[in-house]
């Protein structure tokens, strides 16, 4: 037997930009043990499994090492790969269920829109040892309901020529760290930078998870309510954030690269 496998470039117009995620749509059941070896064969920061359920499909998402109870380009590229394979009608909206909520895809022109939760942040104290393993001064740290630590660095010139000491962050238990500034140039409201080594991802290129924290912040340092925000990775990748209270849309579009087949039994 086979299943098609099919890589997909989220939050980008352009091949080869943006965030490469891999889309598998299951027929039946697999292990978790099988999903997770095909996620560290693809090698890219997450890998995303679907089936049938309810009207909708499950989700399920896998770094090359753990699984992830989210992942926000890993859902925009199932969302393009079920419309483009019509699976879904293009004018229809699909319910994703993951293992903690529901999510909401559509599309909006050229761009996939996702209905995701919001993760409003307040002020932490700046961990002690977080410069030194930023390499940079740091301006605040904030947390909230969520894996991710969000770091406010000066300028957007500092935040781009950042070089974090990814060992360290992993050894000193950081987890998931947003680093974020003002858009220098005002072609963006804000940029953004996203490590998480100890989930196997060194440097995520563009992170629909970090801006469920990164749309309330700028929204509240803006006061304004509709956002574009720039991921400066290698790679790079525009997110436009509108936030809606306990929601944000998170809008972006894709580009179908490859497509392959599995030759493996999932189970």
């Amino acid at each position: 037997m086979s299943l098609e496998i099919v890589q997909v470039d989220a939050f980008t117009s352009s091949p080869f930009r943006g965030n490469p995620a891999a889309v598998c749509v299951l027929n039946d059941p697999a292990s978790d043990t099988w999903m997770q070896a095909v996620a560290a064969e693809m090698n890219l920061s997450e890998t995303a499994f679907l089936r049938r359920r309810g009207g909708g499909f499950s989700i399920r998402y896998f770094t090359p090492r753990v699984e992830v109870p989210l992942c926000g380009h890993a859902t925009l590229a199932s969302a393009h790969v079920l419309w483009e394979a019509g699976e879904v009608p293009p004018s229809e909206t699909i319910r994703f269920h993951t293992r903690d909520s529901a999510l909401f895809a559509s599309r909006e022109a050229s761009r996939v829109c996702l209905d995701f939760p919001s993760f409003p942040v307040v002020p932490i104290a700046v961990p002690v040892q977080l410069p030194g393993v930023l390499g940079t001064s740091v301006m605040g740290a904030y947390r909230g309901d969520t894996d991710w630590l969000l770091v406010e660095l000066e300028d957007e010139s500092t935040l781009r020529a950042l070089r974090p000491d990814l060992g360290r962050l992993e050894a000193d238990g950081y987890g998931c760290i947003a680093v974020t500034a003002a858009c220098g140039s005002g072609a963006f409201d804000f940029v953004s930078r996203c490590f998480a080594p100890g989930e196997g991802i060194p440097e995520d290129p563009v992170t629909g998870s970090a801006h469920c924290c990164l749309g309330p912040f700028w929204a509240g340092r803006l006061g304004r309510t509709d956002l574009t925000g720039y991921q400066a990775s290698s790679r790079g990748g525009t997110v436009h954030v509108r936030v809606r209270g306990s929601r944000v849309d998170l809008l972006g579009q894709a580009v179908t690269v490859m497509r392959s087949q599995l030759m493996v039994d999932p189970n």
